[in-house]
């Protein structure tokens, strides 16, 4: 199939000839989104940890007599059972969340996203998209020309001013093809993607 790509001033230049099985995949839902869910849990890091009863800081001492109290026999005050005890099953900070996710799915996944994308019209080919400046300013006026305003910029390789020149734009992201992720695709209203990184993603999806 054909796409069109554009100049800096969003006019159609020419069109360039695009895979079939990239660009004009059915759309599957269940693949989807094993891909996302596996993309945001294997991005999760086991932060929260709680302590088990060795590791609670209360006295080792016998809270009461075992027999003749009328109460319930306690041997320490870090059980479980107590408020500020320890936990049965403790979260630990080296849980890990990973899902394994086999390169066949993973392609079809993001193939299924990039057709989508082409038939929402979400999905716009630039020739190249170079700033001369690091200031904010000038990718701002670029993306406006391009009638852009939330946006997912993929290039071929990261160029200094453009990502410079990105980081204040607080719905604009500017990332190379190799960290394109399945949820930043869907979560942007808009996809630009320069021609050389086009011919890249088709490299890596073979």
């Amino acid at each position: 199939m054909e796409l069109n790509f554009v100049d800096g001033s969003n006019q159609v230049l020419s069109s360039i000839e695009v895979s079939d099985d990239l660009f004009n995949r059915s759309y599957n839902d269940s693949v989807v989104h094993q891909l996302v869910t596996s993309y945001l849990v294997n991005s999760r890091s086991g932060t929260r940890a709680q302590k088990d009863r060795s590791q609670v800081s209360k006295s080792t001492r016998k809270p009461w007599k075992q027999k003749g109290t009328g109460r319930a026999r306690a041997g320490t005050a870090a059980s479980p059972l107590w408020r500020g005890g320890g936990q049965i099953f403790p979260n630990s900070s080296k849980e890990k969340f990973s899902h394994k996710l086999n390169r066949k799915m993973y392609r079809a996944g993001m193939s299924i996203i990039f057709s989508q994308l082409v038939r929402d019209e979400r999905l716009l080919i630039i020739d190249s998209l170079m700033i001369e400046s690091s200031k904010t300013r000038d990718l701002a006026l670029a993306l406006e020309k391009l009638d852009l305003h939330e946006v997912l910029i993929i290039t071929d390789e990261m160029d200094k001013n453009l990502y410079l020149s990105s980081r204040n734009l607080p719905h604009v992201k500017v990332v190379e093809v190799n960290s394109a992720d399945p949820y930043s695709l869907l979560r942007y209203e808009r996809v630009l993607v320069t021609q050389k990184a086009i011919k890249k993603i088709e490299e890596l999806m073979k």
